[in-house]
């Protein structure tokens, strides 16, 4: 591996985890927290995951693991580490209190206005829940850039979309405690400093056992995280706070922004 496929893969990393300040960039021009804003944009990373995942991701674990183990074992490990990265992502958001947690984000008129303290521990505790997810979705996203760059842009798209709502979710709530823009956009921002701090790691650790196999594995954990994430909380959430179908028009431009994407590279 090239020191420029080093750099492409840590750059990716970097642009993907500092989306989460454009999602405080956003969340300061829409009005107030617009239910049909947040429904579009959620439905929108939902459809980008999902479809990046069973189409992309999933595939290329399958041929790294077959390529290895053999086509009954290798696509058996395939599905193991698929619903793998499903159990381990659904145990964090067990761990993570439902109303701590940054994917579930909620509106104004659920929790009492006039209390600023509460706004401003949720938007901490969202902040320090997605550093944790953002943490292995960098080293994947690195991982992958450095094996495959087409498959690294397109995790790196997935997950900076993804990033977009979590960095509404932790600057709303600091941005209306403390009425400073300056303050929720830096929580927001510094979270996604969770991805290129993952991309060290895995440089600095991983870097000599990487091969064929431990990328297989990584591949189906992610898109089993990606996915688990994109039905249990996005769409749920898009659903709750938007009407219906704002919720299912995001989804499907999500499908579709990610397919042209990744046709782009073909």
């Amino acid at each position: 591996m090239t020191t420029e496929n080093i750099l492409i893969a840590f750059g990716l990393t970097l642009f993907a985890g500092l989306s989460t300040g454009i999602g405080s960039f956003l969340a300061f021009f829409s009005k107030g927290n617009s239910p049909r804003f947040l429904a579009m944009s959620l439905g929108f990373s939902a459809g980008v995951m999902i479809y990046v995942s069973m189409v992309e991701i999933f595939q290329k674990s399958k041929i790294a693991l077959t390529g290895v183990y053999g086509d009954f074992t290798g696509y058996l490990y395939t599905i193991i580490s698929f619903f793998a990265g499903i159990a381990v992502i659904a145990i964090i958001d067990k761990l993570v209190p439902s109303y701590e947690n940054p994917h579930e984000i909620k509106s104004m008129n659920d929790t009492e206005a006039d209390n600023k303290n509460k706004f401003y521990r949720m938007g901490l505790f969202s902040a320090l829940a997605i550093t944790i997810h953002n943490f292995p979705e960098g080293l994947a996203t690195f991982i992958a850039a450095l094996q495959d760059p087409k498959l690294g842009v397109g995790i790196a798209v997935a997950i900076s979309i993804h990033n977009i709502p979590e960095g509404i979710a932790v600057s709303v709530p600091i941005y209306y405690a403390t009425k400073s823009k300056k303050k929720a956009f830096a929580f927001s921002f510094a979270s996604g400093l969770a991805e290129p701090l993952g991309a060290l790691i895995g440089f600095f650790i991983l870097f000599p056992f990487i091969n064929d196999a431990l990328l297989g594995f990584v591949f189906a954990s992610v898109a089993g995280i990606m996915v688990y994430i994109s039905l249990d909380e996005l769409l749920p959430t898009a659903e709750k706070y938007g009407e219906h179908h704002i919720a299912i028009y995001g989804l499907i431009a999500g499908m579709a922004v990610m397919a042209i994407s990744l046709l782009l590279f073909v």
